[in-house]
């Protein structure tokens, strides 16, 4: 099987930056919205999907309009939970927590929030169910480096090296089955 483009693009900037924002919904800029539908162009995509929080949402409804494709809304692409932390400055968090969050978070989850496990569940879920056409996905950083995580295989420590700042587009060569697979062939930040 010849396998299928697939390209993943976070969220453009929000309004508040710099916050730890899972659940937390944050409306993104213009200028965040008009970054990802300059990332979006001349892809060739034949689906959009887009995570159901308003900051990914928002940019899948304006790449929608601009290439006349219909928009799939799916929440299991939204970003990691982060529990009390959620909505809070990484600063506000005790650094020792914190820390241990990042370097194993499925052992060290924030306080009340999602494992790592479960965000990588419910990405896996949704990448079972893609068709095997150009697919465009509005997502978040982790759920980001969640797929790279079950198609690549990427460990915990090859996945936080990944740069995705706001608008950031990694573009894949994926081939469906069990398990589907993937390699990268491209990051634009």
């Amino acid at each position: 099987m010849s396998g299928f483009a697939l390209h993943l693009l976070r969220h453009g900037a929000p309004g508040t930056p710099g916050l730890l924002m899972g659940r937390t919904d944050c409306a993104p800029t213009p200028a965040g919205i008009a970054a990802c539908a300059a990332q979006a162009a001349g892809l060739g995509i034949e689906h959009i999907i887009a995570s159901d929080l308003g900051r990914s949402h928002a940019a899948g409804e304006a790449i929608s309009r601009a290439l006349a494709l219909p928009l799939t809304i799916d929440p299991r692409w939204r970003e990691l939970d982060f529990g009390d932390w959620d909505g809070y400055p990484s600063g506000a968090v005790d650094q020792d927590t914190l820390g241990q969050f990042w370097e194993d978070p499925d052992a060290n989850p924030p306080p009340g929030g999602e494992r790592w496990s479960a965000l990588v569940a419910r990405v896996a879920a949704a990448l079972a169910d893609l068709a095997p056409v150009p697919t465009l996905v509005v997502a978040h950083g982790g759920s980001m480096r969640a797929a790279l995580h079950i198609l690549c295989g990427f460990d915990q420590r090859q996945l936080w090296a990944f740069d995705l700042p706001y608008a950031a587009r990694l573009s894949l060569h994926a081939w469906p089955g069990e398990p589907m697979s993937a390699q990268v062939v491209g990051l634009v930040p």
